[in-house]
């Protein structure tokens, strides 16, 4: 019951933090910014539909829910990724997390996007310039987890955000946090996650980028330079919350069921589900399916998933390598590789 009351604060907590910016999301879709914040990686979670949250466990939780990174076998966890993304840009991934005795886990993450040259273009020269720029975005996180019983985790990860388009630049920080409750209602098996994502201050780009000649017809004054002044805009903050269910069969057969609801800010409301399967912890087989009912189906873009993984050891060393795709309409599909050591 203790344990019941705890998760149910917890909860509640994270509905009043959320409840202001999740309003009327549906109606602001495109208005929002820092959107690579949205991004997913890790191949395992998103070949299930990213509907994992309520399951995931590992330095593989970071990105969907940082509770589950206190849940892991191993002292140490590093792992890589890569995928191709939309409109051919890449998406790099990389984290690492350490084991404190007596005191939780300690995360850290990078992601940086690779978008290619774009050619630059202006008013004069409407066709291009001849010369291009290349946009950079970058995000890195630092995070803690701690399991508060044996059957509860809480994490917290704080994640800065660096966007530069060709002369203009913005900065912001964002705030991630999630609770995982394994074991729920004393069912084996039964396990419920929520997580609030991205809450943060209003971002603003700045830099030479804005800057222009303004021309003064009165009392033949030179031009001089101003600058235009750019508008604040909001983090893509989610809520989401979770359940999966993992059956008992045999000792090398096992399946688990994940379900999620997802709610955001500046866009319609989610549901995914996902499901794995494998055979002695070893090999695995993963599909998944997300929607949104509230949305145009010209809108949204993604749909099914599925994926496949092998875990070995060697050495001592646990690794674990994963392909998951995703599909997607108008652009070509996304394909994502994971590799994973633990330590």
């Amino acid at each position: 019951m203790k344990q019941i009351n705890k998760l149910l604060i917890l909860v509640l907590s994270l509905l009043l933090l959320s409840h202001a910016s999740f309003a009327s999301g549906g109606k602001r879709t495109g208005t929002g910014g820092a959107t690579q914040l949205l991004i997913p990686v890790g191949a395992r979670t998103m070949a299930m539909g990213g509907a994992n949250i309520s399951s995931v466990h590992g330095i593989e939780a970071l990105f969907w829910n940082p509770a589950g990174i206190a849940i892991t076998d191993h002292s140490v966890d590093v792992t890589f990724s890569h995928m191709t993304y939309l409109a051919d840009i890449g998406v790099e991934y990389g984290a690492v997390s350490a084991k404190i005795e007596d005191f939780g886990v300690l995360s850290f993450n990078v992601k940086t996007l690779a978008i290619g040259d774009i050619p630059i273009t202006t008013t004069r020269d409407p066709d291009g310039t001849g010369s291009t720029f290349r946009p950079q975005m970058l995000t890195f996180g630092i995070g803690y987890s701690r399991a508060l019983t044996d059957n509860i985790a809480v994490g917290v990860i704080g994640t800065f955000i660096s966007e530069t388009i060709g002369d203009v630049d913005a900065t912001g920080m964002a705030f991630s946090i999630g609770i995982m409750y394994e074991n729920l209602g004393a069912i084996n098996g039964l396990n419920f996650g929520v997580t609030v994502k991205n809450l943060g201050p209003e971002m603003r780009y700045d830099g030479p980028g804005l800057l222009y000649e303004s021309s003064v017809t009165d009392f033949n004054r030179p031009p001089q330079l101003a600058k235009y002044e750019s508008a604040a805009f909001e983090l893509p903050s989610q809520f989401e919350l979770g359940f999966s269910y993992q059956p008992k069969f045999d000792a090398v057969n096992n399946v688990i069921f994940t379900s999620s609801f997802q709610n955001n800010n500046f866009s319609g409301d989610e549901y995914r589900f996902g499901a794995e399967y494998n055979y002695t912890h070893q090999f695995f087989v993963r599909g998944g399916y997300q929607f949104a009912p509230n949305v145009n189906s010209e809108d949204y873009i993604f749909g099914l998933s599925a994926g496949v993984g092998v875990k070995y050891n060697t050495g001592g060393i646990d690794i674990m390598v994963d392909y998951a795709f995703k599909q997607v309409e108008y652009f070509d599909n996304n394909h994502v590789f994971s590799v994973t050591l633990g330590f």
